[in-house]
């Protein structure tokens, strides 16, 4: 299996850096094909803007999606855009790896969504009418392949819970794992979230050595959360609301994950 981890933690020392070593240890040794995008390394470019096209902007006023749809179109996109496309084709699963920043990811990372899922590579794919609104949320260009979010933060995993103060885990990453993976095609897997980070001490490293590696032995079998597709019938197009039928009363997140 051909495994992305797209990195984003500033620190080689850190306890990101140690457990980014790790997975691509036990991913080689398991026999899998490996590429880190290791964005702080990379020194990755986070604004999207008119230079992403080798012709700059079409017009005197830059528009991210027609500007972006030009160039990828036109085989124009800066090259560092297109070598992690590349990337994103070659891969069978693709690890996201990043702390939690104030309920988010590092803002390096969204840099790196925002630049390489270009229009016609992760967005504005695909039939627009009143049957279909795109292929997307469960097709796409992603579609057959995997991917896993690896999360760290601070707080404890009772503040993540589902009366916690921060809200729950599966709400606080559903933009990412929905909006941002399950979007363009991939079939979204269970996240590994490290709670209480700063009381990381050896002996808990090696149990989450133990978890994570389990978890990273069964990429190809664990069964990825059962997100609605869009084009599935549980949607009114093109209005994309659930059927009144589908869920009845439930709303919210919850509601787009089949029970």
């Amino acid at each position: 299996m051909n495994v992305l981890i797209v990195y984003a933690h500033p620190e080689p020392l850190s306890l990101n850096g140690s457990i980014k070593n790790f997975t691509v240890e036990r991913l080689e040794a398991a026999g899998h094909s490996v590429q880190v995008s290791d964005l702080y390394a990379m020194q990755w470019k986070s604004a999207l803007d008119a230079d992403d096209s080798l012709d700059g902007a079409a017009t005197e006023r830059f528009d991210a999606a027609l500007d972006s749809k030009r160039a990828f179109d036109g085989g124009r996109q800066s090259a560092d855009i297109a070598l992690e496309q590349q990337k994103l084709m070659w891969a069978d699963t693709v690890i996201l790896q990043f702390p939690m920043w104030w309920f988010s990811m590092p803002a390096i990372l969204k840099g790196w969504v925002e630049r390489v899922y270009a229009h016609g590579f992760a967005y504005g794919v695909g039939e627009h009418s009143d049957r279909r609104w795109g292929d997307r949320y469960g097709e796409g260009n992603l579609t057959g392949k995997r991917a896993m979010l690896i999360v760290t933060t601070g707080g404890w995993e009772s503040h993540y819970s589902a009366r916690g103060i921060n809200g729950p885990i599966d709400d606080i990453l559903f933009p990412i794992q929905h909006g941002i993976l399950y979007y363009p095609g991939f079939e979204v897997l269970p996240p590994f979230v490290v709670y209480r980070t700063s009381r990381v001490d050896e002996a808990r490293f090696d149990t989450l050595r133990e978890e994570l590696g389990r978890r990273l032995d069964t990429l190809a079998t664990t069964a990825p959360i059962a997100f609605r597709p869009q084009n599935g019938g549980d949607y009114d197009i093109p209005q994309l609301t659930l059927r009144d039928d589908v869920a009845p009363g439930r709303t919210g997140f919850a509601a787009h994950r089949k029970a």
